[in-house]
């Protein structure tokens, strides 16, 4: 095949947009400029994503700008391959308002999805790293995408939730300001103990902990005279950034305050119940023999 015979077929016009004949050579080109194009974005983003990690910069602003980056990639792509093939950008007034039509009627959750994201992105209530808790689910973020959020639960699963959910919903968020978190131990101890005793072992038991904030301090309470103990509450702030923290640090002042009260002869209550019965009772003292 000659190179007239290859130009000419290159020449042919395959479709006419507003009036701008489109030719095979047209064709052509559009899918080479998108894969240009996506391979410059791709380069461009991970050039300067890894810039500004080597800065250390906050990885919820590195993950917004990427975002930013893809759109603002996409819409200079398009258009640049309209003004290449010369169809203005009016031609497809029509065409945006079916799709407008087409998202008013079934698409409003992709699309609230989508800006839910890109709130989630700006405002950042909710930040990669953070711990959730969302109805029942308890996790950390791992990624904020435009239609969904991944999160990690703490027993390792990963959920995908929508943005409109974490807009629309109660969703307490233990790190959004700080990594303080606040917990409790409560341990009951036979009636006849010290109080003034048992409340200064628990206090030590809880200070001797490196995880324990000094400041604010930890509060030990004498919270009631229960049905079989005394009971006492101790208050203490750790840094967390997840739930596992907490039962690790109850637990290890639990297996410290079992030490102590050990050592200094503090009974743990227990359930106790006074039998009474009503009548005679019989032993018959040949069936024991």
């Amino acid at each position: 095949m000659s190179i007239e015979q290859m130009t000419a077929i290159l020449s042919q016009t395959v479709l006419t947009i507003a009036e701008q004949p489109i030719t095979l050579a047209d064709m052509l080109l559009v899918p080479v400029l998108l894969i240009v194009g996506i391979v410059l974005t791709r380069w461009l983003v991970k050039f300067i994503t890894n810039l500004l990690t080597d800065k250390k910069t906050d990885p919820n602003s590195i993950h917004l700008l990427q975002r930013t980056l893809y759109v603002v990639a996409i819409v200079i792509i398009v258009i640049t391959i309209l003004e290449l093939l010369n169809v203005p950008v009016t031609a497809f007034a029509f065409l945006s308002g079916a799709i407008a039509i087409g998202v008013g009627f079934g698409a409003q959750n992709i699309i609230n999805n989508f800006i839910s994201g890109w709130i989630l992105m700006w405002e950042r209530p909710i930040r990669i790293g953070d711990f959730l808790e969302v109805d029942d689910a308890k996790g950390v973020v791992e990624e904020i995408n435009t239609r969904s959020t991944r999160i990690r639960r703490v027993d390792g699963v990963h959920l995908l939730i929508p943005n409109s959910k974490l807009l629309e919903n109660t969703v307490t968020n233990w790190t959004l300001v700080d990594q303080l978190v606040r917990t409790t131990v409560r341990v009951g101890v036979a009636y006849g103990s010290s109080a003034k005793q048992v409340a200064a072992l628990i206090m030590q038991a809880t200070s001797e902990q490196e995880r324990v904030l000094s400041d604010p301090a930890p509060v030990v309470t004498f919270e009631d005279f229960g049905d079989n103990a005394l009971i006492f509450q101790v208050t203490f702030w750790i840094k967390s950034t997840v739930e596992g923290g907490l039962r690790t640090i109850r637990s290890d002042i639990r297996f410290r305050l079992d030490e102590l009260f050990e050592q200094h002869g503090v009974v743990v209550a227990f359930p106790q119940r006074d039998v009474h019965i009503d009548g005679h009772l019989t032993i018959n003292r040949a069936k024991l023999d």
